[in-house]
């Protein structure tokens, strides 16, 4: 069969030309048949090989994805940790700084709020005080013409300068800023019509009107009404503040002299003269309603320097001269009050050379370290309505394994108060002289075998007032013997003192028992405003409890 040839059969069969050329058909039909299987098989496996191609592609993008995701995730929890302990490290780096700026204050007993001693509570707020001020003021003027015409003064002016306030300003007037550039207080003996009262002032003041005559409108020029005074007046003497012999009776400036002169004219100066002694028995006479505001103002004191000689203030072996004193300042703050002198410190111990100044136990620098065993003395005041105080008070620090002071420590303090006794109980009273009060209190000192030193002053209104002293200087100035320097009753001084005693545990070294306590002068001596000091005040050793 013809197909059967077309299969392959023909090859062997055919003879001659046809053979060869029915063989190269069929060889021709078999190589395309195969192109073409080829070709079909080709197209048939294309679109599964693009499928599998296809495929592997979105697998391995997936994979990509995947990856991405998945190293995201990782990413973000790392820095999700990182945040964390960062957060944890700002905490405790910040709560380190704080803890590194509060500590050492926690040491050393200081709040970053300066501490407020209890008593400061009983202290009046500042209106009240200048109320309070005010009524005394009305009871010191009623006194105020005896006095002039005991000492024989016809006019007294007080002369008040811009930002150079005259110390009595306060006291003769209401106690209240002046700013007027130059501002006049007059007093005139009137004769018959008493105590004429002038304030001159650059601005109007309605308080001053309560106690001057003063303008209530525009002021007059000063130097048309100072003139006119006088002339109305013609007063004997014109009193003012010079050739005295405290800052408190020498307070008038050159240029105010020289104004007052060339106002008044050159016969009014020939009138001129010291208001001195006028002067010292107005601020050295106090008020009965003073005495409860003073006592106050010692309280304050006293709470201060305890405060300070205790170990809310002072660590052993760490605590300076000068931080004790940087505590008193911020004391004084908190308490809303002031000092009038420089807080000093002196330190005394074994092993070391009594330093001297002016013949007084010198103060100690700030650098110096209280250590164990020191005597540390506190020397403070404070000023408040008008007063000054001062105020010296005695420490021991307890070395490791004390619990008290010393014996001979304690009889150097028992011969202090066996002074301040001889002072203030038997041999002061109204009326006798500083120098006599001191003269025989030494050789009562003299008589007990006690080296004694007393060098007492007056205080009120001024830390070291106007009035008689008791001290070693007494006796040899002739002012102390005058009548106007003799005890006044009811003054107040500061009974300042001490007493020099040989300790056995320093080698027979002298121990300055320092004392300073404020007073007042009854008929039967002076009594203190608060007791008085008669145990150290005791500073207990670092790390130990009692």
């Amino acid at each position: 069969m013809n197909v059967g040839r077309w299969n392959g059969t023909g090859t062997g069969t055919g003879t001659g030309t046809g053979t060869g050329t029915g063989t190269g058909q069929n060889m021709e039909t078999t190589d395309l048949h195969r192109k073409n299987t080829d070709k079909q098989r080709a197209l048939l496996a294309y679109p599964c090989c693009y499928g599998v191609i296809r495929g592997l592609r979105v697998l391995a993008v997936a994979v990509v994805i995947i990856g991405a995701v998945e190293a995201l995730c990782f990413l973000g929890s790392v820095i999700l940790s990182y945040i964390r302990l960062m957060k944890r490290l700002t905490t405790a780096t910040l709560t380190a700084a704080m803890l590194a700026v509060a500590l050492p204050a926690v040491v050393r007993g200081q709040m970053a709020r300066p501490y407020a001693v209890p008593e400061a509570a009983a202290l009046l707020p500042w209106a009240q005080q200048i109320a309070v001020r005010e009524d005394w003021l009305t009871k010191r003027h009623a006194l105020l013409l005896p006095m002039m015409r005991r000492h024989q003064v016809g006019m007294w002016i007080v002369v008040n300068e811009e930002f150079h306030d005259d110390p009595l300003s306060q006291y003769v007037a209401p106690p209240r800023p002046y700013t007027g550039n130059r501002d006049f207080f007059v007093f005139i003996d009137g004769g018959e019509q008493g105590l004429k009262k002038f304030a001159i002032t650059a601005y109007t003041e309605e308080n001053l009107a309560r106690f001057f005559d003063a303008p209530f409108t525009e002021p007059r020029p000063p130097a048309t009404t100072l003139r006119d005074l006088y002339q109305q007046y013609k007063p004997a003497t014109v009193g003012l503040g010079i050739r005295g012999r405290r800052g408190q009776t020498r307070s008038l400036g050159y240029d105010a002299y020289r104004f007052l002169a060339e106002t008044l004219g050159e016969d009014a100066e020939k009138t001129f003269v010291s208001a001195s002694d006028l002067i010292e028995e107005y601020l050295d006479t106090r008020l009965p309603e003073e005495t409860g505001h003073y006592r106050t103002a010692v309280s304050v004191t006293e709470a201060i320097v305890k405060r300070a000689l205790s170990n809310a203030v002072i660590t052993p072996n760490r605590t300076t001269v000068g931080d004790v004193r940087r505590a008193l300042f911020d004391m004084l703050g908190a308490a809303g009050v002031r000092t009038w002198f420089q807080p000093d410190l002196r330190v005394q111990r074994t092993g070391e050379d009594i330093a001297t100044s002016r013949g007084f136990l010198a103060v100690a620098p700030e650098s110096t370290v209280i250590r164990h065993g020191d005597v540390v003395h506190v020397d403070f005041g404070i000023s408040y309505m008008g007063f000054d105080t001062d105020w010296q008070k005695m420490a021991y620090v307890l070395k490791p394994g004390e619990r008290d002071v010393p014996e001979s420590f304690k009889r150097a303090m028992a011969n202090t108060n066996t002074l301040q006794d001889a002072v203030m109980l038997r041999h002061a009273r109204p009326g006798a002289t500083g120098g006599s009060v001191f003269t025989s209190t030494m050789v009562e000192m003299k008589q007990r075998g006690i080296e004694a030193m007393v060098y007492s002053h007056p205080i009120g209104t001024q830390g070291h007032g106007l009035g008689a002293s008791i001290d070693f200087r007494s006796p040899l100035r002739s002012d102390t013997t005058a009548q106007n320097s003799r005890l006044r009753l009811g003054s107040y001084i500061s009974i300042e003192l001490n007493t020099a005693t040989p300790i056995p545990e320093w080698n027979g070294k002298k121990l300055f028992v320092m004392m300073e306590d404020d007073a007042f002068l009854t008929e039967q001596g002076f009594r203190f405003f608060r007791p008085r000091q008669e145990s150290y005040y005791l500073i207990k050793a670092s790390g130990s409890a009692m």
